[in-house]
């Protein structure tokens, strides 16, 4: 059996941090796991950021609601769905992630959990456990599952190297450069042209 795991923000829906950072005019919070390869070392830096504006979970939320799918995502993910079991595995959060979950059909999703205080000021993060996006990939291949991975980032990689086939979407360029043994999609039809291809090969 194949399964297709798809990273979410940056495939299926816009980076999150991005939309805060803009709405919010802080600059230093577009900062990505496209720019930042060490997870750990960018979420301590955005809740150092969020801390010294006073910023909270209710207004990342608040732009969240306003956000929806990229052009074209609910499309793609439902028909993809039609013919592949599909799992999101993601570095974000269930508290920022479900209300987009919702307007995707509300595909399998495996991310990270946020921790806020009484007042909402986020104070931790919870890693569902390191690598998890690697991981999950090496134990759906111990269920006998042919995985075709697609990701955008640097923290996608060791999840395209564990799966029998990884695919980048529309990633930048440095990633390209540094990882040149994925093959590159920058639309939608493109994916799921290579996940077809990947699909008859493995």
């Amino acid at each position: 059996m194949q399964l297709v795991c798809l990273d979410l923000e940056g495939v299926l829906v816009p980076e999150i941090w991005i939309a805060f950072a803009e709405r919010t005019g802080i600059p230093e919070l577009r900062r990505t796991t496209r720019d930042e390869p060490d997870y750990d070392k960018l979420m301590s830096y955005r809740l150092d950021l969020l801390r010294s504006h006073r910023l909270g979970l209710p207004d990342i939320q608040k732009v969240i609601a306003a956000m929806g799918p990229l052009p074209g995502a609910q499309e793609f993910l439902d028909a993809l769905r039609r013919d592949y079991q599909v799992v999101i595995l993601s570095d974000t959060f269930y508290e920022f992630a479900m209300p987009l979950m919702a307007q995707l059909g509300m595909p399998t999703l495996f991310c990270h959990k946020l921790e806020a205080d009484l007042e909402g000021f986020l104070v931790n993060y919870h890693l569902r456990m390191p690598n998890q996006k690697k991981e999950s990939v090496r134990r759906f291949k111990e269920l006998n599952f042919k995985v075709i991975a697609a990701g955008d980032s640097y923290n996608d990689t060791a999840m395209l190297a564990e799966a029998d086939a990884g695919i980048l979407f529309h990633p930048p360029q440095n990633v390209i450069d540094e990882f040149p043994q994925f093959p590159v999609t920058n639309s939608y039809a493109e994916l799921r042209a290579e996940i077809d291809k990947a699909a008859a090969r493995i």
